[in-house]
């Protein structure tokens, strides 16, 4: 199993302070250099944290996978094909959220993203889905033309009881299993951290982790390569 490291949160902290620092390149070079196999980024129609100038510096010097996750806007498709991240991760975004609250409702939304995913899949940019653990919305994922997707953990991280974190991994694991079942490659994310990851790990069907939040707050601490080391080795263990 693979991590790909969200560095949302590293600009979450200049932003705060309108700063030049922390660099959120330095810190995907950091992830990197520790083992991370991807680097993880929302552009958030309200730049809230991670800016353009971030991408395109990205884009340029990360030498893995650059993961863009995005609204299905046309703005976004725009910065996208311009840009052209290796992969694009389809997600709803809400002004007022503090965090992306759920998975994409992709149901209702089909005939619009069709054509959508279409044309980022042209300009030679693989498009992911987040997608809350049902199997109606996997299959859905399938039929708009994308073959990989990643199922949203966050129900089964911020479960309180230990009988209702057992309901939501259970759900995790059957939706993972349909999704290869389809021929969907199968990540998963939103809420790991190092207390909640090891059950996750343990889901054959997941081919990648992608975590931000958790290593971001213990890079406070320790550093970012030390943080990412310290996610990894659990991964592996």
């Amino acid at each position: 199993m693979r991590l790909a490291v969200n560095i949302d949160h590293i600009a979450t902290i200049r932003q705060a302070r309108q700063a030049r620092e922390p660099e959120p390149l330095l810190a995907a070079l950091l992830a990197e250099q520790a083992g991370a196999c991807g680097i993880v980024c929302h552009l958030r129609g309200d730049r809230r944290h991670i800016q353009e100038r971030d991408l395109r510096l990205l884009r340029a010097v990360i030498k893995t996978k650059l993961n863009l996750e995005m609204a299905a806007t046309p703005e976004m498709s725009a910065i996208a094909r311009k840009i052209k991240p290796d992969v694009v991760s389809l997600v709803p975004e809400s002004p007022a959220e503090v965090t992306t609250q759920g998975g994409l409702e992709v149901i209702s939304q089909r005939k619009r993203l069709v054509p959508y995913i279409g044309q980022l899949k042209r300009a030679g940019i693989r498009v992911s889905i987040f997608v809350d653990p049902e199997e109606k919305q996997i299959a859905a994922c399938r039929e708009v033309g994308v073959d990989l997707v990643e199922i949203n953990t966050g129900k089964y991280a911020e479960a309180a009881k230990e009988k209702e974190r057992a309901k939501h991994l259970a759900q995790i694991k059957r939706a993972a299993a349909y999704a290869r079942s389809l021929g969907l490659e199968v990540h998963a994310g939103h809420g790991l951290d190092y207390y909640n990851l090891t059950p996750i790990v343990a889901i054959e069907e997941i081919s990648e982790l992608s975590i931000g939040f958790a290593i971001v707050a213990r890079a406070a601490i320790v550093g970012i390569s030390r943080a990412v080391q310290e996610m990894l080795a659990l991964i592996k263990r």
